[in-house]
This record gives structure tokens, sequence and C-alpha cells, in this order.
């Protein structure tokens, strides 16, 4: 197969001798002999002393030698391409790369085909004088083993590192910085912690990803690609045309980041050989966090809102924004979300149906029709009610929080602990069980195929029984942690003791979901009845209600 054809081919006083040169982290262990100073140096001496004219460098400083995507790499295929390259020349192959058959593809076919010498200096290799040399392959294949034993190695380092609850990541996100103290731990950044609250605090009034990357735009707020460069902050990512433009998916990822909680987060994603770069998604339960090891750049209650925010999330419709109360509102009948409707014409219609009846119509629910004017004017006059009467009597209204979740703490509580008991002791009997019918197979009184669907029911019994303990012991942590669930409330009390009217922001900071009761008639007008539960202290029944809102009609 020849190459020339597609080529264009200059003058070879117009060519050039490409001298290449690349360095990753896992030349690190080889020590200073690999470093870009002492191979520019020697591969200019040795180009000096043969007598090759028209030097070109090309650089490739933090790329592995198993990735070929690396810039300068593909910039000298370009150049090869284009017939501007006479010679290529590498201190060795090593440092061409670390892939046996890419290797071997440039080495025996592409170079040749393109009439281009090729020279790796320490390897005494030169397709022109030497192009059969057998030995090259082997060591081409040593080569690669070398960087899948060094991946191996940074790999088990790593490991040890992340279980000791120290920081995996070599760049610190959005908002924090290394110490120059100590490398090892993150201190905060001022200006783009300053950005990463106002992402938080955008989604917090209502604001979607997509509408908050077009207000930071719009504001010229730099992007973390900017911010890093322009701070002088470690980063690998090169700035870009688009590098200035805030994209849906970043916006999305400082609002999941608990790192921002003061959380070292270790093992997110994972890599599925060492030759791709494509990083992919870890499962929770392979994560390892540990609390607590920097200062927080965002506060527990505003990381937990906006979380439940962000999973009550809607797309948009052809008809605007959804309305503050959508993804909130739920059935009393049979649990399911309420879904928004509207009038095209006019926005005053607004109103929320059963998602149930409005997909099954009246045999499975009923409508459940509320405006969404008189939910937000009901819930409106009970946050106010609760503000005033937390601040006002702040001992009482404890006391009655206390004696509300107590009575209902005790009930799921005793329900839990005695269902776990009883679960673990069916987990220990499906134990003995199992280890019967093996015992009975073993003796021949029991056939092979009568075995295996007898200890695959109750392995799959156990499974369960094992899914749910785990459950319960949640629950029962949850229940047990009463008193700070009310100081939690009572501190966005206090954060919002003084507010002109219900925005976005202190809906989601007060409230966890709203239930809505079919409306009845009572004498000739309907009554509607909803059911607000409020985060970390879920319902709450406070005296003299009716008065209240007398006074303030």
């Amino acid at each position: 197969m020849n190459l020339q054809s597609n080529r264009k081919i200059k003058h070879l006083e117009q060519q050039y001798t490409a001298l290449y040169c690349r360095l990753s982290s896992d030349d690190d262990l080889e020590g200073d002999s690999n470093s870009i100073k002492n191979q520019k140096l020697l591969l200019s001496d040795y180009a000096k002393e043969n007598k090759f004219r028209n030097i070109r460098f090309y650089i490739d400083d933090g790329y592995s030698g198993s990735n070929f995507e690396r810039p300068a790499f593909k910039r000298l295929l370009n150049d090869v391409e284009n017939g501007e390259i006479s010679t290529v020349i590498v201190k060795d192959m090593s440092r061409f790369g670390r892939d046996h058959i890419l290797v071997g593809y440039y080495t025996k076919y592409y170079f040749p085909d393109a009439d281009v010498r090729f020279i790796a200096i320490f390897d005494q290799m030169d397709t022109e004088t030497n192009p059969d040399d057998d030995i090259i392959p082997f060591k081409n294949i040593l080569n690669e083993m070398y960087a899948k034993d060094c991946s191996r190695k940074i790999r088990a380092v790593k490991q040890a590192k992340g279980n000791a609850g120290k920081h995996i990541t070599a760049v610190p996100p959005l908002g924090y910085m290394k110490s120059p103290d100590d490398k090892e731990k993150w201190i905060i950044e001022p200006i783009g912690a300053a950005i990463v609250k106002e992402i938080f605090a955008l989604c917090i009034k209502g604001y979607g990803p997509t509408q908050i990357a077009r207000i930071l735009t719009e504001r010229g707020i730099d992007t973390p690609v900017i911010h890093f460069h322009k701070y002088k902050l470690p980063t690998s990512f090169k700035v870009k045309e688009d590098s200035y433009i805030w994209c849906t998916k970043t916006v999305a990822q400082i609002l999941e980041n608990e790192q921002y909680l003061g959380h070292t987060v270790n093992f997110r994603t994972y890599r599925k050989s060492y030759k791709s770069k494509k990083f992919f998604e870890n499962p929770r339960e392979k994560w390892v966090i540990f609390e607590n090891t920097q200062e927080a750049i965002i506060d527990k209650e505003t990381f937990d809102i906006v979380q439940k925010i962000r999973q009550g999330k809607r797309r948009h419709t052809d008809m605007g924004e959804m309305n503050v109360l959508s993804g909130m509102l739920y059935c009393a009948d049979c649990g399911k979300k309420m879904y928004l409707c509207r009038s095209s014409k006019q926005k005053k219609a607004e109103y929320f149906n059963c998602s149930t009846y409005r997909k099954k119509k009246k045999k499975h629910c009923t409508s459940h029709q509320i405006t969404a004017r008189a939910v937000e004017t009901l819930i409106e006059n009970d946050l106010r009610y609760t503000v005033k009467f937390a601040t006002e009597c702040k001992e009482e209204f404890v006391n009655i929080l206390k004696q509300s979740t107590d009575a209902k703490n005790k009930r799921e509580l005793a329900s839990a602990i005695t269902e776990r008991e009883e679960s673990e002791k069916r987990i220990d009997q499906l134990d003995k069980i199992i280890q019967s019918l093996y015992e009975d197979k073993v003796a021949g009184k029991l056939s092979e195929e009568r075995y295996m669907k007898m200890s695959d029911s109750y392995e799959a019994e156990q499974k369960e029984l094992t899914e749910k303990v785990k459950t319960l012991k949640a629950e029962i942590e949850k229940a047990k942690t009463q008193y700070d669930n009310i100081q939690r409330f009572m501190a966005i009390v206090k954060k919002y003791s003084d507010f002109d009217e219900l925005t976005p922001e202190i809906l989601r900071a007060f409230v966890d979901k709203v239930i809505i009761h079919e409306k009845v008639k009572v004498d000739g007008h309907y009554v509607y009845t909803i059911e607000i539960i409020y985060n970390f202290v879920e319902a709450i029944d406070l005296p003299n209600f009716d008065a209240f809102l007398r006074e303030e009609n």
C-alpha cells in the first residue's frame, strides 16, 4: 500500500526533521533523563552531529504513551500528510508510544509508505539503514507491558490514598485550591467559592441548570476553565473558543458535588482500561466519603434543598417556565404527583390535577383539582403563622415539635425495631435451612435439581431480607435524629424570620411537599384541605391558627 499519492510532495530542501518529545507522570519512575529539557538537548545534539537540517520540535508534555490522541503527535501526522516531514527522530521507542500494535503500524507501514525516515536513538533503530530489525517489536511489547505495570502501580497508590481519606483528584473543583502549606489539604479560594454560592442561590430561586448557565454567561461570570487560567490555578483543560460559555452539564455537576459540603469524595469515577481516557460514573455504593475534611462552601440545609429541587425537576413546556409548585404537590388518595395544567391564553388559569386521574380518568382516582393561586395562598398563610409562632413562642414551638415527633417516632421506631429483629431472625433460620439442604444433597437424600431450585428460592428470600434490614436500620437511625432535625428547622426559621413574599427560595427552604385532598362542599361552598410537609419536621399542628387568619384578613 503506497500512501504517497494522497500527500503533497515537497522538495527535500523544504522538508523538516521532526524531533518528537513526550513525557507523562508515568515516566517520573525513570528519573530525570526523560524530562522534556533533556530530550530536546539530546535530539538537538544528535541532529546537529548527523547533519539533519530544518529542525522542528513536536512536544507532548503530560500525555501517556498508551494514548495516541496527543496534540503534538496529531500535528506531526498532519505535517507528514502534507509532505513537510522527511525524518522523525525520538529518544527511544517508549517516547514515541507504549502500544506495540500502533507503534508497529507507524514504524513498519505508515512512515515507510510516506517516505519518512524514522530514528529511535537509544534503540539503535533506523528505518533507512536497518528497516528489518527483529528486536524492535519485542521492545515495543516490553514498553507496553511497562505502561500497564505503571498504570497498575499508580492505581494501587491512588486506591490506598483514597481509602485513607486523602484527595485523589489532581485538580480541586471550582471554589477550592491546594493549601500552600500542605498540598494534601484544600482551602477555600474566595472568588471561585462566590461563583459556586451564586449557582446554588439561583437554583433555590427556581432556576434550572440551563437557565443558570445562560444567566452566568450573560453576566460575564468566568467559567471554571477561564477562572483557573485567569488566576493561575492548576487545570488539565485548555482555553477554547467556547470556554467562555457556561454549559448546563457544568452547572449540574456543581449543584450535585458533595465536596462543597466540606467532604472528601473518592472513587466517583473509573476507567475501563489503562489505555482509555474516558471516565465512567461509579455507583454510589462504591464511593468512599470522608466528612468535614475541609471548610464547607455550601451548608447542609442549602445543599439538601437543592437536591430536592433537582429530584423534582420537570421539563419546561412550550408554554414557558413551570410553576414554582411543580413537582411538590401530591394526591392525598393515590399518592401520585399532581400535574400542572395551564391555559394557553392566560397564566391566571394555572391549576393542578391528580396525574392518575389525568392518565386513567375516573377509574382509579378523582381530579383533586385546585388552582395554583389557592395552594400558594394556603401555604403562605400557614408558613407566616408557623414562622411567627416559632419566633415569638420558641420554647412552646419546640415542645410541640418534640411531642408530635415523639409519638410518631415511638410508633415508627418500635415497629421498625420489631420488623428488623424478625427479619434478622428469619435470615439466621434461612442460613440453617440452606446448610441442611446442602447436607441432604451430599448424603444423596436430595437431587441436584431439587437442591438448586430450593436453595435459589431461599437465597433470594435471604437477599431480599438483608436489603430490608439495611433499610430498616437507616429508618431507625433517622428516627433517632429528632433533636438535630428540630434545630435545623429552627435555623431556617431564623434565616427567614421576616419575609415579605413567598419566593421560590423560601418555599423550597421550608417545604418538602404538599398533599392535596379532594375538595368537599360545605354549606354551599367548596372547602380545600392541604397538608404541608415541612423539611426536617414534617407536618406541624399549631394552636390558634384560625384566630391568626381572622387577624390577617
